[in-house]
């Protein structure tokens, strides 16, 4: 029997809304939107304006008209990164970022951006005065992973986005982890732009993602990529207005029908529901690791306890290599994780589990206590 434990990389499986809305489109509508004048181009350009505003919805903006759809979240770093960013910025990191923030930061630096990594401690969570000690004169933004990928730490991002206003900084969040699992609330938490993906907590499909932006910042964010969007067409310039303005080319119509469905089914679930099953779910693979990290078996990296985390638990084990103690997991019980440095080096030297990384547990929703149950059985096994 296979145990799917790799949440973090992709959530599986999805609700059955979500493979019915892609099949479909794909089967019985098929066209695109803004390309046509005909019924079923328009009842694909309305599903496409209630998914935005059910985005809206759960991210809290005022508009909906400012969720720009792209690829995935790293995607939309890049797009706000890159399309607002100028020589002479300097933003601050966390030393927990995911390299879909740091790469981008990292190719911009050519251009005269500059960044500092705000410290956080062994657990992953932010050093208190950490975000004070790197502001310079030319500091613009905060851009933050809300929950790290590799040990499911919380960032304190209603404290960063108060830290932010305080000192007239945009805020930018990475919500990859985050999203549909915890509430956020860009005006409650200050946020002025949240970067999401469809196919992690969201429980969309693959190849679906956005951009949501602030009031504030919405006019200032320049596109990436230009080409055509359906509308303003006798111009040879993008588009003023959002949307169009940052969704160049033919959009994913297939994943914007799935994510549309998994909203819907996260709207009658709730996300309250999801996020409690989750952290119940890693509070018992916490508690059955014990005795193994007591025994010198595991390391775990990050937090002890269900406080401060969601439900993603990396463990080191001493003594033997992580990657063949995940291959046996896999090959000998079907306990399907993630191994490695989980694209955050600088996440693992500031946990303290670089250069080997760790081997990663994620749990989900469709997760139940068996699966965890047998996932630390096995790995006793494998440790004998």
């Amino acid at each position: 029997m296979t145990r799917y434990l790799d949440n973090g990389s992709t959530t599986f499986p999805k609700p059955a809304c979500v493979a019915d809305a892609v099949y479909e489109y794909m089967t019985v509508v098929g066209a695109n939107a803004g390309r046509g004048r005909y019924g079923s181009a328009y009842s694909v350009e309305d599903r496409m304006f209630e998914c935005r505003e059910r985005l809206a919805q759960l991210f809290g903006a005022s508009d909906c008209s400012h969720v720009v759809f792209s690829k995935n979240v790293t995607e939309s770093l890049n797009v706000l990164l890159k399309g607002w960013l100028r020589p002479g910025d300097h933003v601050i990191v966390s030393s927990m970022e995911h390299n879909s923030v740091m790469r981008p930061l990292v190719q911009l630096e050519s251009r005269g951006v500059s960044f500092s990594r705000a410290e956080c401690d062994r657990e992953g969570a932010l050093v208190p005065g950490a975000l004070e000690r790197c502001l310079t004169p030319n500091t613009r933004a905060v851009v933050m992973t809300h929950v790290s990928n590799v040990c499911g730490t919380i960032m304190p991002i209603r404290q960063v986005g108060e830290f932010c206003q305080a000192h007239g900084l945009r805020f930018f969040l990475d919500s990859a982890q985050s999203a549909g699992v915890l509430p956020i609330s860009m005006p409650e938490d200050h946020i002025d732009a949240v970067a999401f993906t469809g196919h992690k907590g969201l429980l969309g499909p693959q190849g679906i993602g956005g951009l949501v932006l602030g009031d504030s910042i919405a006019a200032e964010v320049e596109p990436l990529i230009a080409g055509g969007t359906g509308s303003a067409s006798d111009m040879e310039c993008m588009p003023r207005f959002l949307p169009d303005r940052l969704e160049a080319g033919t959009q994913n119509l297939p994943g914007i029908m799935g994510l549309h469905a998994s909203l819907g089914w996260l709207q009658q679930t709730g996300i309250e529901a999801v996020h409690a099953h989750e952290v119940a779910l890693a509070g018992q693979m916490l508690e059955e690791l014990a005795p193994l990290e007591a025994a010198g078996r595991v390391r775990l990296a990050g937090k002890h306890g269900t406080e401060g985390r969601l439900a993603t638990i990396s463990i080191q084990t001493p003594g033997r290599d992580e990657a063949q103690v995940a291959d046996a997991l896999a090959s000998d019980f079907g306990i399907l994780t993630r191994v490695g440095l989980h694209c955050a080096p600088n996440a693992h030297k500031t946990l303290g589990t670089f250069p080997h990384g760790t081997i990663r547990f994620s749990l989900g929703y469709f997760n139940t206590p068996d699966d965890v149950h047998a996932a630390v059985d096995a790995l006793r096994e494998v440790l004998q």
